[in-house]
């Protein structure tokens, strides 16, 4: 029988640039894995395609966790569909709500995105990732160019939830999924990611390609039916345009 994993080492921090970039310094000094950062407020975060992350003090769950990965390099853009597979599963746990996800790693309620995921790689001389993840907890408002496309838990429930729960479900769950990936490989994370899946079945755009959605290929690459033929999509920006009508694949 395998021994439960143990408490993770949580650093606690006010407001700070990035918690991608301490948790990354922390890493070079020596940190372990599983060792998370948490900050209050971040005032250089940064998303997904160098996009900047902007929150107010407070109102956010904002952490990075730091990974040594003990998976082939072919599995380690799966890290990033896991983290969304375990931040969806425990925000629903935790809040009551029905996360959905938009590939690659938004997690979205009512259309609206609610969480956001950073992974980032540095390969030399060991395989190292940090994992951010940022959670909208008591926003009541947003910034007129996100206010229709970005929600909060405080938003969707009318109430606030508890930052350190929602934390500890958070690292449950990734450790939970991490340990499948690990374990089994891609197959559970899929299968589970395109349960929840939101993006899957809708008509997209993605770097130019417009097509239906029709499902994640073994390698998490998004399946795009552009009405000539099944396209790979392995990185890009996405955009939902359409209803439900494709199928799963």
């Amino acid at each position: 029988m395998t021994a439960p994993p143990s408490a993770p080492h949580v650093v606690r921090l006010g407001a700070v640039a990035s918690t991608q970039a301490v948790a990354f310094a922390l890493a070079a000094e020596g940190a372990l894995d599983r060792t998370v950062v948490v900050a209050e407020h971040q005032t250089a975060g940064r998303g997904r395609r160098g996009r900047a992350w902007a929150d107010v003090p407070g109102a956010s769950l904002l952490a990075s966790i730091v990974v040594r990965p003990r998976l082939a390099q072919a599995l380690l853009p799966a890290v990033s569909l896991t983290t969304a597979v375990a931040v969806a599963e425990a925000l629903g746990a935790v809040t009551g709500l029905a996360p959905r996800l938009k590939w690659p790693n938004d997690v979205l309620v009512g259309g609206r995105k609610i969480a956001g995921i950073l992974v980032e790689s540095r390969l030399d001389p060991a395989p190292l990732l940090v994992v951010g993840v940022g959670v909208n907890l008591a926003q009541t408002s947003f910034p007129p160019s996100l206010e229709a496309r970005a929600t909060s838990v405080r938003r969707e429930t009318g109430r606030g939830v508890e930052r350190d729960a929602l934390l500890g479900a958070v690292l449950a769950a990734f450790d939970a999924w991490r340990a499948r990936l690990e374990r089994e490989g891609f197959g559970p994370v899929r299968a589970r990611w395109l349960a929840l899946a939101d993006t899957v079945g809708r008509r997209v755009t993605v770097d130019g390609l417009e097509g239906a959605a029709v499902g994640l290929d073994a390698d998490g690459a998004l399946l795009v039916d552009d009405g000539a033929a099944v396209r790979r999509v392995t990185a890009g920006e996405l955009t939902e345009i359409g209803g439900e009508h494709a199928a799963r694949r």
